[in-house]
């Protein structure tokens, strides 16, 4: 087990390849769990200074979150309290209202962070 810090982007390739390999084993070594756990702390380290992840689009949240729950437009529109205005927030002719965000917040666990994201909408 040779641990080498993740600087680079060659680093940062390596590290995430030696990660893969130990994942696919059913079983591990103590070394093996103890190199595996530090690899994840470098390149989670170098991933948080070097590359720039931007927050999903709101709506695009709202689909996913939905499709993650098995949910419809009926069922956000029970959230939201009109089948018209989630239409409206799922089509993006309006922007989501501070009430709407509080409730998706609250119904379906979205981060207020990412309900709160500008996005365009298609009057």
């Amino acid at each position: 087990m040779k641990i080498q810090p993740v600087i680079s982007k060659t680093d940062h390739k390596s590290a995430l390849k030696r990660i893969e390999t130990l994942m696919d084993r059913e079983k591990k070594s103590r070394n093996e769990e103890i190199e595996l756990e530090t690899l994840f702390v470098l390149v989670s380290n170098y991933e948080e200074k070097h590359i720039l992840i931007f927050p999903p689009d709101p709506i695009d949240a709202i689909r996913f979150r939905m499709e993650q729950q098995g949910l419809t437009q009926k069922d956000l529109s029970k959230i939201l309290g009109s089948k018209h205005r989630a239409s409206e927030y799922l089509n993006k002719k309006i922007p989501l209202s501070i009430e709407a965000i509080r409730k998706l917040n609250n119904s379906l666990g979205i981060s207020g962070d990412i309900l709160i994201q500008k996005y365009t909408t298609k009057r």
